[in-house]
């Protein structure tokens, strides 16, 4: 009786220190997968954010960047047979070019002619060809087959302007900031549940994070007027 009575005693005082156990457990393993998570997630952003960093600062002095603009001209004719196929198109609103006259665009002035309607009137068909960091647009005369192409260039600085925010960088891109931004939410979301689990030893976690909010609050309300 009294051996049953002194097992049951150590198995009292043993459980807490079991349950302890566990929790240190739990933790060691919710920390390495944060740990894991917060690092691939980095990773995967390094480039992507000093790209988007160092774009955000050329955006916000567009002023002290502006390039001078190069334009290229190019001029030709049109062969009397793809002029035919051009009859086919209506003669307002939009429409894609016949594949012959694109591939004949390609062939003779180097312009890559994408999968995109052209404006169409009776007298021209006009083919907007925009870019990152530029423009471009081939001119197309219905009745003489004369064509102009034009491309503007400003600059590598414009261009790197043009992807942070997506303008004229096709789906691709457009996939790749989307994927860019989910991993940046990753990031942040696994740093703020790291400062939680480090915070009691580090007691100005809590004020710096309120800082990064109540900075840009003040100011928006402050100095940013509608």
């Amino acid at each position: 009786m009294r051996s049953a009575i002194l097992a049951r005693k150590i198995d009292e005082e043993a459980a807490p220190e079991e349950a302890r156990r566990r929790a240190r457990g739990r933790r060691a393993f919710w920390l390495k997968q944060l740990y894991a998570w917060h690092w691939v997630s980095s990773a995967l952003c390094l480039v992507g954010m000093l790209l988007f960093t160092v774009t955000g600062f050329t955006l916000n002095h567009a002023g002290r960047f502006e390039a001078r603009a190069a334009v290229e001209s190019r001029e030709a004719s049109l062969p009397q047979d793809l002029r035919e196929a051009l009859a086919a198109l209506p003669a307002s609103g939009r429409a894609a070019l016949p594949e012959p006259v694109a591939g004949w665009l390609k062939a003779r002035l180097g312009v890559p002619v994408p999968v995109r309607e052209a404006e169409l009137s009776r007298s021209e068909i006009l083919l907007s060809l925009p870019r990152p960091g530029g423009d471009a647009f081939v001119s197309i005369g219905r009745g003489d087959g004369a064509i102009l192409y034009e491309r503007t260039d400003r600059g590598w600085v414009s261009y790197l302007n043009d992807l942070h925010k997506g303008r004229n960088a096709g789906a691709a891109w457009g996939l790749f900031i989307d994927l860019f931004a989910g991993a940046c939410l990753v990031f942040c979301l696994t740093g703020l549940i790291l400062l939680q689990f480090h915070a009691g030893r580090r007691p100005a976690t809590w004020p710096v994070v309120g800082l990064g909010l109540a900075l840009p609050l003040g100011l928006a309300l402050l100095f940013v007027h509608a």
